[in-house]
């Protein structure tokens, strides 16, 4: 049997949690921040929260927040594509 496919899977497995792995967390800040900001005392500090989060994604999207997150997560995803690759390349080299 071929380790291809093996492979293929591991590849497209390791790249789509590399992918969705940073969007969650950006997610996650995005939403404490906004659960922050419904806390009458607190207002300030997460309006403020998610507007820094959001003028992080425009910086990567080209001014669009959205673009941004799609950019980091395609960056996380590739890299991890890269890294899979890697690892299956020395385990085939010494196993």
């Amino acid at each position: 049997m071929s380790i291809f496919p093996n492979f293929l899977r591991s590849l497209l497995l390791t790249g789509l949690l590399s992918f969705v792995a940073p969007l969650l967390l950006i997610g996650a800040g995005l939403t404490s921040f906004s659960l922050i900001a419904l806390v009458p005392a607190l207002q300030a500090v997460g309006r403020s929260g998610e507007d820094q989060i959001l003028q992080f994604l425009a910086t990567f999207g080209s001014g669009c927040p959205l673009q941004g997150f799609l950019v980091i997560g395609l960056a996380f995803g590739l890299v991890g594509a890269l890294f899979d690759t890697y690892a299956a390349y020395q385990h085939s080299r010494w196993g």
